[in-house]
């Protein structure tokens, strides 16, 4: 049973530059009847212009069970951190972080 469980496992690499991360403040969701498609966006304040900095692509199946994992994950942090605070409605565009607009 023990070979059938090291033959069920798998190698994962994370190389330097994936693991610093990529900040987002932004995430669109776009779908077809094929997949999902997850664009991750960093907004920075009196920039009227911002670019998607990373995008995911899953099958339908795998973005239910990503819907799932993230649900399970937010539980367990609430459970140990608290409630998580989140704002009624999304904040319009665009976004000014509360600060004043930039000027040159």
């Amino acid at each position: 049973m023990e070979e059938e469980n090291q033959d069920n496992q798998l190698n994962i690499e994370l190389s330097e530059e994936v693991a610093e991360g990529i900040f987002s403040n932004l995430a669109i969701i776009t779908h077809s009847n094929t997949e999902f498609v997850l664009d991750f966006i960093r907004v920075m304040p009196g920039v009227p212009k911002a670019r998607v900095k990373s995008r995911i692509i899953l099958t339908p199946e795998h973005a239910k069970r990503l819907l799932g994992a993230i649900q399970d994950n937010i539980e367990k942090y609430e459970a140990i951190n608290g409630r998580i605070k989140t704002q009624e409605e999304p904040p319009g565009f665009p976004m000014n972080f509360g600060g004043p607009t930039a000027q040159a």
